[in-house]
């Protein structure tokens, strides 16, 4: 057994979050990692800027100032440079971020890198070519996002779904061109079909406020295609956002530089709901193209693959089936036995 402290600065989340509302990706994974660790029998301590101290699910959740073990076995600082320095005495060191890692070529980043040499989480093949070969770290890790378990239990579908596509992101990854593209070739060719739109500024806390006009004029626009069957709903906690999964279609996600992981599009796939994407940022890791949705090549072919998936009973049952037997067979206690492997 191994003691534990993992860090974070950003928005106030802690162990009882993700039951109670919807939470942003890299949130989600800071929670289910430290859970799945616990249960795998380690002490964990989570030191961020939650509302009170308590334990959560065997995680030992605390403000960031709240004393913890000063020589931890091992010390995940998530995201921001400022935790870098901290548990100078921890006897393995991990520096785990979610955004392309260009952010990381600023001063304040490369210093600390340098003196402190931590083995660097990356999420996957495309976001570890984000960190050019001559920034400093102390090993360079691949390291996937699990997938919650109560996404990886369904059973298959009975019958196809309504012609009912779901999109599940930041309103400013390119929903603007999804209400588009919906407006201008998708409901035309399949006047029954409705684009369930769940997403808004309230999943992102202070980020979330800096932007919540753009994001509010974006959101606008969904709820004035009302009658070209877009759905404007409310961003949902995971258990609602299990049993919307289990009634849509397809989901519809265009794709997003700034995108390293998509544990939108991976809790989708274990569903075993269809996806149309682009090849933008590293959504394409997420799908097997032709099997368990659709890279599509160009805003038509994108069209096409959605109208398709949405009307063609057969191609969905057949990509339906292949996301379930391809696409939930890796959980977060997976990603906790890897993160084991680099224990001292």
């Amino acid at each position: 057994m191994a003691r534990v402290v993992m860090t974070d600065d950003g928005i106030a989340f802690d162990g009882h979050t993700l039951t109670e509302r919807a939470l942003g990706g890299a949130e989600s994974a800071f929670v289910s990692l430290a859970e799945a660790l616990a249960g795998r029998g380690h002490e964990v301590f989570v030191r961020n800027n939650c509302p009170a101290a308590a334990v959560v699910n065997g995680v030992d959740w605390a403000p960031l100032d709240t004393p913890s073990p000063e020589q931890p076995d091992l010390y995940v600082a998530n995201r921001s440079y400022r935790l870098l320095d901290g548990f100078p005495g921890a006897r393995r060191r991990i520096f785990w971020i979610h955004n392309p890692a260009q952010y990381l070529l600023k001063f304040r980043y490369l210093w600390r890198l340098a003196r402190w040499r931590p083995v660097i989480i990356f999420s996957g093949r495309s976001h570890l070519a984000t960190y050019p070969a001559w920034a400093p770290d102390g090993g360079r890790v691949i390291l996937p996002y699990g997938i919650e378990e109560r996404f990886r239990i369904g059973e298959p579908a009975a019958a196809p779904p309504p012609p009912r596509a779901i999109f599940t992101s930041n309103p400013l990854r390119s929903l603007d061109w999804l209400l588009e593209l919906w407006a201008r070739d998708i409901h035309p060719a399949l006047p029954a079909a409705e684009l369930h739109v769940f997403s808004g500024a309230s999943t992102y806390g202070a980020a979330g406020d800096r932007k919540a006009a753009q994001m509010k004029a974006v959101l606008d626009r969904a709820r004035a295609l009302a009658d070209q069957g877009v759905r404007l709903r409310e961003p949902v906690q995971k258990d609602v956002l299990v049993r919307e999964l289990a009634s849509a279609r397809a989901i519809l996600y265009r794709g997003d530089p700034g995108e390293t992981y998509c544990l939108a599009l991976g809790e989708a796939q274990a569903m075993g709901v269809p996806a149309v994407i682009q090849d933008i940022g590293a959504v394409r890791e997420r799908i097997v193209d032709g099997e368990t949705g659709f890279i599509a090549a160009d805003d038509d072919a994108f069209a096409r693959s959605a109208v398709a998936l949405l009307g063609d009973d057969a191609l969905w049952r057949r990509q339906h089936q292949a996301a379930l037997a391809r696409q939930r067979n890796w959980g977060w206690d997976q990603a906790a036995a890897e993160f084991e492997r680099l224990l001292p």
